[in-house]
């Protein structure tokens, strides 16, 4: 069976890129896609290139096509109404927007118990800023001190960026304690950046930029740097059409790419 797949968010630059993305796997087919400014939208190119029709009514694509999935790449102002709909109606969710408060994920974890419907909620879905994420948490063990330095384009609407909070909780689970006392001597140095239980993050947005991830751990005599750099939004494609196949799979809410990759 074809995992019939919607897009919204599909006429900006990542929703574009993931529909034609899908288009070319042999198990996915793309149906349907949601934006803002409903027109047809020309997904791939050349002679392979197709036409999809674009709606602005969630709701009502999901009833004329029946899909199994949504992948969401939108807003944070309306990513929430886009999961609530997709599975209270029992459509599975793959979701890239960021910018989710800790509530959005506690509702949508309930959300899945009660409908029996998984999804997939990551804040970044290229496999090298996962594995910097562990890397992290495994060189927190043995530094007591790191920043974080993300960079991303001028169009990115939340920060810190969700990629840079969710490799802050992974160190925070290394040395907690550690953490804690870092964080109250920074207490009263704004300019060092947003502080994340501990973890200095410092949020640089730019054209030019897509979206690149520092780790700089610091000790007497020497300095450690983990980096990884997204130079196109291809390098999230990978980990999108892993997680519409992995969340059939699923019938609760599954956070962070890492739990599919089982590192």
């Amino acid at each position: 069976m074809r995992i019939k797949t919607i897009v919204t968010g599909v006429a900006g630059r990542m929703g574009r890129q993931v529909a034609s993305a899908l288009t070319q796997e042999s198990d996915i087919e793309l149906v349907g896609g949601v934006d803002l400014k409903s027109q047809n939208i020309n997904i791939g190119s050349g002679a392979t290139g197709t036409s999809l029709e674009v709606t602005t009514d969630l709701r009502a694509l999901i009833a004329k096509t029946g899909p199994n999935v949504m992948v969401d790449f939108t807003h944070p102002a309306c990513v929430m109404d886009n999961v609530r709909c997709a599975l209270q109606s029992g459509v599975r969710c793959v979701v890239g927007t960021t910018g989710l408060s800790a509530s959005d994920f506690d509702e949508i974890k309930g959300l899945c118990q009660v409908n029996k419907t998984g999804a997939v909620i990551a804040p970044n879905f290229a496999v090298g800023a996962v594995l910097l994420m562990r890397f992290a948490q495994i060189a927190s063990k043995h530094f007591d001190t790191a920043e974080i330095i993300e960079m991303h384009h001028d169009k990115k609407v939340d920060a810190p960026s969700g990629t840079a909070l969710k490799t802050a909780e992974f160190m925070r689970q290394s040395d907690p304690a550690a953490q804690e006392e870092i964080a109250a001597s920074f207490e009263s140095q704004p300019a060092r950046g947003e502080n994340a239980g501990g973890t200095r993050i410092h949020s640089v947005r730019l054209p030019g930029l897509v979206a690149h991830h520092e780790v700089i751990f610091g000790a007497p005599g020497q300095t450690l740097t983990i980096r990884h750099d997204s130079l196109s939004r291809e390098s999230f494609i990978p980990g999108v059409v892993l997680a519409v196949r992995e969340v059939m799979k699923l019938e609760e809410a599954v956070f962070g790419l890492d739990v599919l990759l089982n590192i």
